[in-house]
Parts: structure tokens; C-alpha cells; sequence
């Protein structure tokens, strides 16, 4: 008679603290080990800060308010992808400073009964996105794991200036040429389909990449460096939409921007067949819609943009504190963008 094979998922419930911590440990990037002095295993972690200064950030995900385990498509969030956002996100905050990312810590809460191959998954994830961004030398020196009742991770990140000066979001100014890295509006176009009652396995190649871009985001990181380096003004993550960041960058600077409407039809242009498919405007994905973790950036006129870049409108003077502060060819852009604590 057969030996039975018990098949059914190891949860976190099953181990205890340690022996979880073992299976995360040696799926963690090491980064470079003359910033991360000493990692995890510690009660805290010891890095390097050889510019004198730290460039910090933190962000949280939360299960059914940042993401869903289970979409209404049919597509599930595995741990891979709440990992490699955790780090894109993270990661995209210390790019819109023109700094480089050093370190990071993490703190995952999950409830008992999740299973440990995805925290194992989340793990792998979150040295994925480090490597697959182009930012290997970003360590994972620790950070906490607990039990809880829903599903929520937060990164806190640290970044070196490498004696430069950080690029603000208050230095724009009339002139300027407002320029893009990376894409606006995929990350949304995904979240709508994911939404959607379109079942994941009918989505084309091209509409699952904007699925992927939703869970996955790709940030631009060789952007930020690189805009500082040319003289950049202004420089800004775009996570809760083109018009909503873009109107916290104006509001910095004390400017209006003013977007291009070709431009925009030229990044709404890829956008084209998954709208078509759920009857929409891909233009209000590409003014409202967040998450790609593009670089929106000034620029001096007279100033050759950086490799990646795209001009897509310009800097103009505010006249009055209560005009618009993001306008498309001078006319008043409506678009609200994602708020946290609205939606």
C-alpha cells in the first residue's frame, strides 16, 4: 500500500518565529557589504552613511486597500508581486531625490493562516525587484515579522546622495520643460482590468503586461542620477497620478504646469486596445491614474534631456494662488488622481 503524502500547504501558523526567519534570511539581497555592516540576526541592523547624510522614505501596502489577494478577473496576488512592489515603490522615492538606494528594512504582518511558501515567494520577490531595478547594491539589512489579522507590509529605505545635492520638488520654474521617464497610466489600465469581469486568461500579451505593471512596477532608476546629473529643477515620483503629483510639484515650485495634448495622446496611444476593451478614455488613465512610479522632472530649456526623458509640457508663472496648478494646452486639467483616504 502507498505511503499518503499530506498535500496540504505549510501555513505560518505551523512554525514558529525562527524557524520562518531561516527560510527568509538566505532569500534576502546582501547588497554591498561596505554600506551593510552588520544585517539581519541583530536587534538592529548597522550601515554605512559615507556621505554624512541619509536620504529616507517609507511605505505601507495594505491587503484590500493597496492590493487584493483575489481580483475580480481572476488573477491572484502571488508574494512575488507584493515583494517586487514593496521594493519598486520604495525604491522609486529615493530615484525622485536623485540619490541611490543603500538599505532597506521590512515589516511583514501576516495572518496565521497564510501559507509559508508565499512569504517565502514574498521574499524572493523583494530581492527580485532590487536586482531587476538595477539597484543590486541596495541591502536588505532586517526589519520584523508578525502575526495579525490582515495581510500588510511596510519598507522603510535609506539612500545616499554620494555628495550631490538632492533634486526638490520645489525648484521648478518658469521655462522649464517638464519631462517624463518611465510611463504614466499602464499601472491604472491594469488595475481596471484586474478589476474588470474579463477573465485573466482571455487578456492579450499586451493588456496582461499592463497587469504586470500594475503588481510589478518598473520605476525608472537610472533616471533620477541621471536628470540631477543634465540640472534638473525638479523631480518628482509619480505613484498617485500624473495631475495629482504634477500639482504637488507646482504648488512646491510656486509654478503652473502646463501639459502638451499631443504628448499626452502619444502616452495614451499603448493604452488604446485594453480602453477599447472596457469602453474608457485612456486618456484618464494616463492624467489620473498612479502607480507606475514614473519620474516626472524639470528641466532648463536650453538643457539636452537625459537619455529615457520625453518632453510633455512646460513650466509656466502662477498668476494667482488659487488658479489651477496643472493645466493641458492653458486650460484647466479636472483630472483627480488617487487620495488614500478619498478612494
Amino acid at each position: 500500500m502507498p505511503d499518503i503524502v499530506n498535500t496540504t500547504p505549510l501555513t505560518v501558523a505551523d512554525l514558529s518565529e525562527s524557524q520562518l526567519l531561516q527560510r527568509i534570511f538566505p532569500r534576502l539581497n546582501a547588497g554591498d557589504a561596505n554600506v551593510l555592516l552588520l544585517g539581519p540576526g541583530d536587534d538592529a541592523a548597522i550601515v554605512a552613511a559615507p556621505d554624512g547624510r541619509t536620504v529616507i522614505s517609507i511605505d505601507t501596502q495594505v491587503a484590500d486597500q493597496d492590493f487584493r489577494l483575489q481580483w475580480n478577473n481572476g488573477y491572484r496576488t502571488t508574494g512575488y508581486d507584493v515583494g517586487w512592489k514593496a521594493a519598486a515603490q520604495n525604491l522609486s522615492d529615493i530615484n525622485a531625490m536623485g540619490a541611490r538606494a543603500t538599505s532597506l528594512v521590512v515589516s511583514l504582518t501576516v495572518p496565521p493562516e497564510t501559507t509559508v511558501g508565499w512569504v517565502e515567494d514574498f521574499a524572493d520577490g523583494i530581492s527580485a525587484g532590487i536586482s531587476g531595478l538595477g539597484a543590486g547594491g541596495c541591502a536588505v539589512a532586517g526589519g520584523d515579522l508578525g502575526r495579525g489579522r490582515e495581510l500588510s507590509v511596510s519598507v522603510a529605505i535609506l539612500g545616499s546622495l554620494d555628495g550631490r545635492a538632492p533634486v526638490l520638488r520645489s525648484g521648478a520654474r518658469p521655462g522649464d520643460t517638464l519631462a517624463l521617464a518611465g510611463t504614466v497610466g499602464h499601472a491604472a489600465a491594469g488595475l481596471a482590468l484586474l478589476e474588470s469581469e474579463v477573465p485573466v486568461d482571455r487578456l492579450t500579451r499586451e493588456q496582461r503586461a499592463l497587469l504586470d505593471t500594475q503588481c510589478r512596477p518598473r520605476p525608472p532608476l537610472a533616471a533620477g542620477p541621471s536628470a540631477r546629473d543634465a540640472g534638473a529643477t525638479a523631480l518628482m515620483d509619480i505613484s498617485d497620478g500624473l495631475v495629482r503629483d504634477g500639482g504637488r510639484l507646482a504648488d512646491a515650485s510656486g509654478a503652473v504646469l502646463d501639459l502638451d495634448p499631443a504628448a499626452l495622446k502619444q502616452l495614451a496611444a499603448p493604452l488604446q486596445d485594453a480602453a477599447a476593451l472596457l469602453g474608457t478614455d485612456p486618456l484618464d488613465w494616463v492624467l489620473g491614474g498612479g502607480e507606475d512610479h514614473g519620474l516626472l522632472a524639470a528641466f532648463p530649456a536650453d538643457v539636452q534631456l537625459p537619455p529615457g526623458f520625453t518632453a510633455i509640457g512646460s513650466v509656466k508663472a502662477r498668476a494667482t494662488n488659487d488658479g489651477p496648478a496643472v493645466t493641458i494646452a492653458g486650460k484647466p486639467a479636472d483630472t483627480v488622481g488617487w487620495d488614500h483616504f478619498a478612494d
